[in-house]
């Protein structure tokens, strides 16, 4: 090695290490600035309250449950992002039936804690939709779950009954940081706590851990989603999700109808009416009445083009109603009739192919999945 490159090399190697101690220095800088930010941000000055119910910030456990909810949340930024676009879209509403109800605006967080304002929600204990209704509390309320459709999904439906089942929560409680914690884990659980432990204050409950943590992420939705330039997060108006914007129609049908005909008649397509109508679970509506939400200015004419969609597809198919016999399962008959098992079933909005009983009527409809196969519909 001539001493030209031996020189070269010398100055290569230092330049290495010069770059890696600044680098190294402006990543310990970048976390101690990082880690100075996040303990600003749990610093919790002044009143704190829940629906004008004081939050007990002198009592050291609070403090800590608190803080701890909000560097969760705060370590899941693109989740905070999600939460202030999608609060543009839905709050609007939730907001206004509480004021229509004298309710306190706090009680929209609740939203937040419970799916993140998705439509499509689910956990593993079988809850569903934005505000989380188990099967059996969404069927006291009102909702309509079966096969086909399944209300806790739809935004307006379960707002109105989750503020109902709240209000009656809270006459049970009276409060509203024990209704909250009630919504989560259910009433009679928390009565049964309340009765053996002899205490009635939410922060001084010993509770399951979900439901420990359920109101501290409440609180922790609602101070950043009240402040988020405090937060690092400044969305431009432009940044959030738009309102939903759709009209209503009604269909009163008695013959299962294939969801491609609404978006045909409200001159859109099928992706359009299953987000506008997350509650509906199949590709064919059955027998009943209906209010649909399809796309803005749709409803114009769409009674006369539903209509002539219908009839044309009704001279085009050929059905059969089958009595199921005892022994069959959806296996043999699709195969007697030589279509899916997956066709019986959307036709006849089946969701557990097992769950067939003698005597029960299905609608096989020979021709048309063949037509629907082979071309391009919507």
């Amino acid at each position: 090695m001539t001493y030209l490159q031996k020189t070269y090399k010398a100055i290569l190697i230092s330049a290495i290490i010069v770059f890696s101690a600044v680098t190294s220095e402006a990543q310990v800088g970048w976390n101690q600035s990082a880690g100075q930010f996040l303990i600003n941000a749990i610093k919790i000055s002044g009143h704190l309250s829940f629906c004008n119910e004081a939050v007990p910030l002198d009592n050291h456990d609070v403090k800590e449950r608190l803080e701890k909810e909000l560097l969760v949340s705060l370590d899941n930024s693109d989740n905070i992002i999600l939460w202030l676009k999608r609060a543009n879209r839905y709050f609007p509403y939730i907001e206004k039936v509480l004021k229509d109800n004298s309710l306190p605006d706090d009680l929209k967080y609740i939203v937040i804690a419970e799916s993140s304002l998705k439509p499509l929600a689910t956990s593993h204990k079988g809850a569903v939709g934005f505000w989380q209704f188990i099967k059996n509390t969404g069927s006291k309320y009102g909702m309509k779950i079966n096969d086909g459709i399944d209300e806790r999904r739809n935004f307006f439906i379960a707002t109105d009954a989750a503020i109902r089942y709240l209000i009656d929560l809270y006459d049970i409680f009276g409060s509203w940081t024990l209704a909250a914690a009630a919504y989560n884990m259910g009433e009679e659980g928390l009565k049964t706590e309340i009765i053996l432990q002899k205490v009635n204050d939410y922060y001084r409950l010993y509770l399951n851990q979900e439901t420990q943590r359920y109101v501290f992420k409440i609180l922790a939705a609602k101070i950043i989603l009240s402040n988020p330039e405090k937060y690092g997060y400044s969305l431009r108006e432009e940044d959030l999700y738009k309102p939903l914007q759709f009209d209503n129609v009604e269909i009163s049908t008695n013959q299962p109808v294939p969801l491609y005909i609404i978006a045909q008649a409200a001159n859109t397509y099928f992706k359009v009416i299953k987000d506008l109508n997350p509650h509906i679970k199949s590709y064919y509506l059955a027998t009943g009445k209906y209010n649909l939400f399809v796309p803005k200015g749709a409803a114009s004419g769409f009674s006369e083009r539903y209509e002539n969609l219908l009839k044309q597809w009704n001279e085009e198919k050929t059905k059969s109603v089958y009595t199921v016999k005892k022994g069959e399962s959806l296996s043999s008959i699709a195969k007697r009739f030589n279509v899916s098992v997956k066709a019986l079933m959307i036709w006849n909005n089946v969701t557990n192919a097992k769950n067939i009983s003698p005597g029960k009527k299905l609608f096989i409809f020979s021709e048309v999945m063949s037509k629907m196969e082979n071309s391009n519909i919507y």
